[in-house]
């Protein structure tokens, strides 16, 4: 806010004040009036005209830079008017009026879509759930009637249990901090809990898997950590050559944090597409190839699970070389985790 705004602002009050001092000047030329009175009658209405608006623009221009400084320093825009101060001035009161109602109806609305959302998601999870039931049933109809039919039946229930079990933590991938538990684990133990949940797939394709040095502790929750290394397995088994197939894990301590690597020999990433892996929806060239239909969400929640978990998450390959995958886990990181998580669920301002 500047005063010639300001002023361009009051130009038609000023108009009327000049026509109406030229009024009161003609009128006075009727009387027989010293004409230092004419003079002075006009020249005062005009001095305190002006100083009022010298008033009004400081007054103003306080209020409205400080309300300025107020929004640029918050994060979240919107609690603009949990801090806004009252105003000396009609305007002031009327603009905190409106922003007070108008961020009362949008919060309602927003409450009002994030409940239709929540039941949503609860009946996604529940539905899961439910559908888990005929799933393991149906396994275990195939287990106890082996032959390739049956075989065959099994590879795609595997295939059916890896989607439903990615859409239940994409519905949770928001409110990670209602679904966690932080502890010590091992990643050995880890490790062998995913791999045995693609050993199927595993001895079918007859992918060698060479596990070496992950008898390293680390801080994280087991039930999310188990899901992102078991969407890379996937991956590596998804894409994978047909020939002497072999995915290679270990882990490597360092002197910050441990990192896990999952290496495959397989199709590997395109250098273009590298950049673009972690990005919802995308599929590149490989989620194109005949059998190999991708839905580019997999690598997208393994980032946005590993953000949340504050781990890190880096990948490279080399087209028709292979792909490495490595997962960062910070040292001492269980303070660090909360403290953040924290700050992210309740908002880095509070009021």
């Amino acid at each position: 806010m500047n005063f010639i705004n300001f002023i361009k602002d009051k130009i038609i009050n000023i108009f009327l004040i000049l026509f109406a001092l030229s009024t009161i000047e003609i009128l006075l030329m009727i009387y027989d009036l010293d004409t230092l009175i004419k003079i002075y009658i006009p020249f005062s209405i005009i001095l305190v005209y002006f100083v009022g608006l010298i008033i009004e623009f400081c007054i103003k221009k306080s209020y409205y830079t400080d309300l300025e400084n107020e929004l640029n320093e918050l994060d979240k825009k919107y609690l603009i008017t949990e801090i806004i101060n009252d105003a000396q001035f009609l305007e002031g009161k009327i603009l905190k009026s409106i922003l007070q109602d108008s961020n009362k109806s949008m919060l309602d609305n927003v409450n009002y879509y994030k409940h239709l959302q929540e039941e949503y998601k609860d009946y996604i999870e529940l539905w899961i759930h439910e559908v888990k039931i005929p799933i393991a049933t149906s396994k275990l109809i195939a287990e106890n009637n082996k032959n390739e039919t049956t075989k065959s039946i099994n590879e795609e229930l595997d295939k059916i249990e890896d989607y439903t079990e990615q859409a239940l933590f994409y519905a949770r991938s928001n409110n990670v901090e209602k679904d966690y538990i932080i502890r010590k684990i091992n990643l050995q133990e880890i490790i062998n809990n995913v791999i045995n949940k693609n050993k199927n797939q595993l001895i079918s394709l007859k992918i060698k898997v060479i596990i070496k040095e992950i008898n390293l502790e680390v801080y994280t929750d087991s039930k999310w950590i188990i899901f992102i290394l078991n969407q890379i397995i996937i991956n590596s088994i998804k894409y994978s050559n047909k020939n002497n197939s072999e995915i290679i894990i270990f882990s490597k301590e360092m002197k910050d944090n441990v990192v896990l690597y999952i290496k495959d020999n397989g199709i590997g990433i395109k250098k273009g597409e590298i950049a673009r892996v972690f990005e919802k929806g995308f599929t590149g060239s490989n989620g194109r190839i005949n059998g190999k239909k991708s839905t580019g969400i997999g690598l997208f929640l393994c980032k946005k699970l590993c953000n949340k978990l504050q781990i890190g998450l880096e990948l490279n390959s080399i087209e028709n070389e292979g792909t490495e995958v490595k997962i960062i886990f910070p040292k001492n990181s269980h303070t660090n985790f909360l403290n953040n998580l924290k700050e992210e669920f309740y908002g880095k301002n509070t009021y």
